[in-house]
């Protein structure tokens, strides 16, 4: 396994297991073949509703603790310093862990600053080991970053091959935030798995087209976490630092870039009224 470094000096893998529509049924068994891989990082989320098959899973793994890394967001419906502070105890509880590895806030909508003093004191009194936040875009993410305290430590966006995020990482930059890729294998993006240079890369290395987007994404040192609920596709996902790109590699797949900022636009009005008035 490969890590980066948080701006805290927390170290962070740079492959992990996302549950996203994982449901609650299958999230204890998805999480437990996972870590029979050899995935340590689990990404879920308070909206997900599984986290509490997370906490079987890991609780039930043999696994020691501090070999995990363990993410989690707190939802707009939880958001201001009163309601998100209760939020984290209780995903606290749902995990079975006395903290958590990284905490992040999941939209950038509701009382954020609010929520964010509530994860700044959970940070210092030890509940959480690093703090960042989700989805959010440019614009947003340069104003909350230089208002806040305690700096985002990562920012997790939809990026893959063809939805690079490239015009974001001066700001991430700026701040010492890494980047966390959900969707990191094209949700969203039509043709990823068909892409030209995608295969065509893939096949001079002998590997699938999915490891080679998984592979591209860790050499840009951003955080992966792929989902699947077949195990040997577990497998195939985390079998990619037995290779390296190449540098004319890492060129051709910048240049097929298609969708830079995302597929979804977290500033439409329309969308975030349906966010908030059906899930919030």
């Amino acid at each position: 396994m490969e890590y980066i470094k948080l701006s805290n000096g927390v170290e962070m893998p740079l492959l992990g297991y996302g549950v996203f529509q994982v449901s609650p049924e299958e999230c204890e068994r998805c999480v437990s073949d996972a870590l029979s891989v050899g995935y340590r990082l689990i990404d879920t989320a308070q909206a997900y509703f599984n986290e509490e098959g997370v906490g079987r899973a890991w609780k039930k793994s043999g696994l020691k603790r501090e070999d995990l890394f363990i993410v989690t967001k707190v939802w707009i419906s939880n958001g201001g310093e009163d309601k998100a502070a209760r939020s984290i105890d209780e995903s606290l509880r749902k995990l079975q862990t006395d903290y958590i590895d990284l905490l992040l806030i999941h939209q950038a909508y509701n009382d954020v600053f609010g929520t964010w003093r509530a994860m700044e004191k959970a940070y210092k009194e030890g509940k959480v080991r690093a703090i960042g936040v989700s989805n959010f875009q440019a614009g947003r993410f340069f104003d909350f970053a230089h208002y806040v305290n305690v700096k985002p430590m990562v920012n997790q966006l939809q990026c893959n091959a063809l939805i690079q995020q490239q015009a974001i990482e001066p700001l991430h930059d700026e701040f010492g935030t890494k980047m966390m890729a959900w969707g990191p294998l094209g949700q969203g993006a039509e043709g990823f798995f068909t892409d030209a240079t995608l295969t065509d890369i893939a096949a001079r290395h002998g590997k699938t087209v999915a490891q080679v987007g998984l592979r591209w994404l860790t050499q840009r040192g951003i955080v992966a976490i792929p989902k699947s609920a077949h195990k040997e596709r577990m497998v195939q996902n985390f079998n990619i630092f037995d290779f390296a790109l190449t540098e004319d590699d890492m060129q051709r797949i910048a240049a097929i870039n298609c969708h830079d900022t995302g597929t979804i636009s977290f500033g439409d009005p329309q969308f975030v009224k349906y966010l908030i008035e059906n899930y919030g």
